[in-house]
């Protein structure tokens, strides 16, 4: 399992899947920096990025250029790397699990991710970014390992880990607001209901400096070890048998998944359904091999994250919609569907 070489023919075509995914990926983003509570010309972002980048010296309004450059492009590459992000632990925990319906909402890491940074933030456990991504990190990992444990004790099977999640899931969520009611004021508390619910509104250019590179290990993470993950679709003993050090290969991607979730909820709160629907969306595009379906998923959970970021901004005209309830909207149908079409299989 450790050629990691391609076969003949296939890499051609994933290349120019690849470019067409980042030339989307690129548009989106000037899409997602154009438009807006106020859209702003195209003409007017190019001559920012060209002030910025090569010092070409445009005169531009300076409410104008911050809302640009300060404000919608980090925002726009933050959601990016979430929806990466998410996109990728969605492909990690079915392949792992073998269940379609896992990902690290429905399984709980979510809402571990997003106690552990409510704690951080109310009981003043660490201070910043990085110590929202700390607690979200120890959040997220607790709760994995629970929903494991519980998981286990009730027959160890993937049906039972998708309901342990689930117990995980309103337990975490019950702590969280627990400590809300408990700790926090009113402005506090409503800021971090709000946040919960999915919210790019705050993020600036130090948190693409967070969700970027995670994103981007995981990513790596999941190309070393995407024929690993063809592997385990045959169980983890059949991987065993084809050379695959099962053990390590588990402890490296769940840690993969759990970093990056922490890091993305830390940062946006907690975002149901990408690492869902778009696994499966890319599914039936690219096929189940994991050297197309993990770019494809990261690429296209990116692009979907910023489309509905932009959504969330234009839906009701001066008002910002939670991204979590866009993203809520497109991945119920998904979640339904993707449920009728595993019964239609069974």
């Amino acid at each position: 399992m450790t050629d990691l070489t391609m076969p003949a023919g296939v890499a051609r075509p994933l290349l120019l899947w690849t470019a067409a995914g980042i030339a989307a990926l690129v548009l989106a983003v000037v899409a997602g920096t154009v438009l807006g509570e106020t859209p702003l010309p195209l003409s007017m972002v190019a001559e920012v990025f060209a002030n910025h980048l090569w010092g070409a010296g445009h005169e531009i309004d300076p409410i104008d250029a911050g809302i640009i450059w300060s404000y919608r492009l980090p925002r726009s590459l933050v959601a990016a790397g979430c929806g990466a992000g998410l996109a990728l632990s969605g492909v990690i925990l079915q392949a792992l699990v073998r269940n379609a319906l896992a990902d690290p909402y429905l399984l709980g890491v979510s809402a571990g991710a997003g106690t552990g940074a409510v704690a951080v933030t109310i009981l003043g456990l660490g201070g910043g970014a990085i110590g929202m991504s700390a607690g979200a990190f120890a959040g997220s990992s607790l709760s994995f390992v629970l929903v494991v444990v519980l998981a286990r004790a009730a027959g160890g099977g993937s049906a039972q880990l998708v309901l342990a999640g689930i117990a995980g899931s309103q337990l975490f969520n019950a702590l969280t607001s627990f400590l809300i009611t408990k700790s926090a004021n009113a402005e506090q508390a409503r800021g971090i209901m709000y946040w919960l619910l999915g919210n790019l509104s705050g993020v600036r250019w130090p948190d693409v400096w967070l969700a970027l590179p995670a994103a981007g290990l995981g990513l790596a993470a999941c190309v070393w070890f995407a024929r690993a993950l063809d592997a385990f679709a045959f169980g983890a003993a059949a991987a065993a048998a084809l050379g695959v050090p099962v053990r390590r290969v588990q402890i490296v991607l769940i840690g993969a998944t759990t970093l990056m979730t922490a890091i993305m909820v830390s940062l946006v709160g907690s975002i149901g359904f990408v690492g869902l629907v778009i696994p499966h969306a890319m599914r039936f595009i690219v096929g189940p091999r994991h050297h197309r379906l993990i770019p494809a998923s990261a690429l296209a959970g990116a692009v979907f994250l910023i489309a509905a970021d932009v959504v969330s901004r234009v839906l009701i005209p001066g008002q910002v919609v939670p991204i979590g309830v866009v993203t809520a909207l497109v991945g119920a149908p998904g979640f339904a569907l993707i449920l009728i079409q595993n019964r239609r299989r069974a």
